[in-house]
């Protein structure tokens, strides 16, 4: 039996996110945490604890070590400078969500990367959740018929203290639309494909910031199937994936809600709880559903990820989300902030045409499409 070969990885920024990598990287037998970069007094203490070097930048990374892969867990503004560090490096490079600050500065990236044909992944971890999986393996294979309709909720109430240790959410860029929907027009694109057309209204009644507290969506998808979307860091609910999902411990749980459903025209599927209703016969509304749970093995969305990660290093995988998924993801995230402040229908910039690939092609197929550590 061949031994895989154990894939030294750093991780930039040793925050919240990254400490999360931190320790999955120490804990699998086929990664090995080679370093780890932050400028912050508090990070030595980290690295101390893991017996591993620390740099202050990538710079004295590079000039130190060159590692096999880097994943960038360092604040959003140093997303796209650090992934091109990686990218003029020759290093493979995971960028934790949002890839950029904005879609043009995350084009620079793409760009950088497809030209230098170094692999460019996005932290979108819920790709990688057995959940999104398996609804994914449904919706692809016709379980439900032709998708119709999408209803999403991310519902949720952010402490006061949430606000008082980061003044900045209050203010523009702060709001919930940047920081949380992200991940669902990700996950949304994901099962059902691309998202078109956005319109959208915003409100800062609950909280009175600068920014939005409460957006209401609607989604128009490429296959011409109609969404609607409620967002909300204001609101005592539990309609969020992180709080339905069990995929992360640190928040309290809902076993029984949903925060999607996916409707076809032969049955819907709602997630996370995975009840799946489908018409036996015909599909009329005078005709009884057969209902069933869709079976999930669990495991861990961030090891998976890193776990990935590590195979598209070897030259096993393509990566399953690459820079341009998630500069797809934060075109329409700036859909929606611009259908939020004009009440207008806005189009999303469809994706351009992927330049291939300079490195050779997949071996195996990458494992399935993660709650998120707050933000």
């Amino acid at each position: 039996m061949t031994t895989r070969r154990c894939v030294r990885i750093a991780v930039a920024g040793s925050g919240l996110i990254g400490q999360e990598h931190i320790g999955r990287i120490a804990d699998n037998s086929e990664t090995e945490l080679s370093g780890i970069v932050d400028p912050a007094p508090a990070s030595r203490e980290v690295a101390d604890r893991y017996g591993v070097p620390l740099f202050g930048s990538l710079t004295e990374l590079f000039a130190a070590q060159r590692p096999d892969g880097v994943i960038l867990a360092t604040p959003n503004r140093f997303h796209v400078s650090g992934g091109l560090e990686c990218v003029e490096a020759g290093v493979p490079v995971l960028v934790e969500k949002p890839i950029a600050e904005t879609a043009d500065d995350a084009e620079r990236l793409v760009a950088a990367a497809e030209a230098a044909g170094v692999p460019l992944l996005v932290g979108h971890h819920r790709r990688h959740s057995p959940l999104l999986a398996e609804a994914g393996r449904i919706i692809g294979e016709g379980g439900l018929g032709a998708v119709v309709a999408v209803v999403g909720t991310a519902l949720f109430r952010k402490p006061d203290d949430y606000f008082d240790v980061g003044p900045w959410r209050k203010q523009p860029g702060g709001g919930p639309i940047l920081i949380n929907l992200i991940h669902e027009a990700d996950g949304l694109r994901a099962l059902c494909g691309e998202i078109v057309r956005v319109q959208a209204t915003a409100s800062s009644a609950a909280r009175g910031f600068e920014v939005e507290d409460t957006v209401a969506m609607t989604l128009t998808f490429a296959n011409g199937a109609l969404g609607t979307f409620m967002l909300s860091d204001a609101a005592a609910a539990v309609s969020s994936w992180e709080q339905t999902s069990r995929e992360n411990p640190a928040y309290s749980h809902a076993d029984d809600e949903d925060c999607y459903l996916i409707a076809g025209t032969r049955g819907s599927l709602g997630i996370p709880t995975m009840r799946l209703r489908t018409y036996a016969g015909d599909a009329s509304w005078w005709e009884p559903f057969e209902s069933r749970t869709a079976a999930v093995e669990r495991h861990d969305p961030l090891a998976a990820q890193l776990a990935h990660f590590a195979a598209v290093v070897r030259g096993e995988a393509e990566p399953l989300v690459t820079g341009r998924d998630g500069l797809q993801s934060l075109r329409v995230v700036e859909s929606v902030l611009e259908a939020a402040r004009t009440g207008g229908l806005v189009e999303v910039p469809a994706p351009p045409v992927r330049t291939p690939s300079a490195r050779t092609q997949p071996t195996q197929t990458p494992s399935a499409p993660a709650a998120s550590t707050q933000n």
